[in-house]
């Protein structure tokens, strides 16, 4: 999963401390930071939705095994 967000994210030229604050705002959230490494194996369908939302891209995108 975190791949998928990762390639986003560099192709948005997107920090992971960017995503961060435009899901949770300025308060402090490690969540990212937690499916960034893995301690978040299957991450629940509401933090998919938000990130899909800040990254302005379709949930669809997660589910497609191809990219």
């Amino acid at each position: 999963m975190w791949r998928k967000i990762e390639k986003i994210l560099k192709s948005k030229k997107i920090t992971i401390n960017e995503l961060s604050k435009n899901i949770y705002g300025d308060k402090r959230n490690m969540t990212i930071y937690a499916l960034r490494d893995g301690k978040i194996k299957k991450p629940s369908f509401e933090l998919m939705c938000k990130i899909a939302d800040a990254l302005d891209i379709s949930l669809d995108y997660f589910r497609d095994k191809k990219r």
